[in-house]
């Protein structure tokens, strides 16, 4: 960023320690393409969540389990799971940080979502069966 500072404050601490640079004409043309490699980069990262939310936008994952009476697994179905289910059905890898779900303890269908970047995510359905 583009800031005014005291000259001494310039001079005596920032210019030393490296903290600052003085802004030259070369300087800001320097920091004027940083900020544009980095918009773009941060495009592209859009883009590619855009792209991986409307792969997985309304799949389902079924996972196949072991249940007891009542349908109450042994067990449960975290988000580590979906993940990984996720991983191995569609070849996306999702970091388990980034699914929603609560932890699933009963057999049945569950609406979960997937958060891919700031404000894009999805919603997928997981039905857990028995064995």
């Amino acid at each position: 960023d583009v800031v005014n500072a005291s000259d001494g404050h310039a001079r005596n601490f920032l210019f030393p320690r490296k903290l600052a640079k003085e802004a030259t004409e070369s300087n800001l043309h320097v920091l004027n393409n940083q900020k544009d490699k980095a918009m773009r980069e941060k495009q592209a990262e859009i883009e590619a969540a855009q792209g991986l939310a409307s792969k997985l936008r309304g799949k389902e994952i079924k996972i196949v389990t072991k249940a007891g009476e009542g349908g109450r697994l042994f067990g449960a179905i975290t988000s580590k799971d979906i993940a990984e289910e996720i991983d191995k059905n569609f070849n996306i890898k999702v970091d388990k940080k980034k699914v929603v779900a609560d932890t699933i303890k009963h057999l049945g269908s569950y609406d979960i979502e997937v958060k891919l970047y700031a404000e894009i995510s999805t919603k997928m359905k997981v039905v857990v069966c028995e064995k």
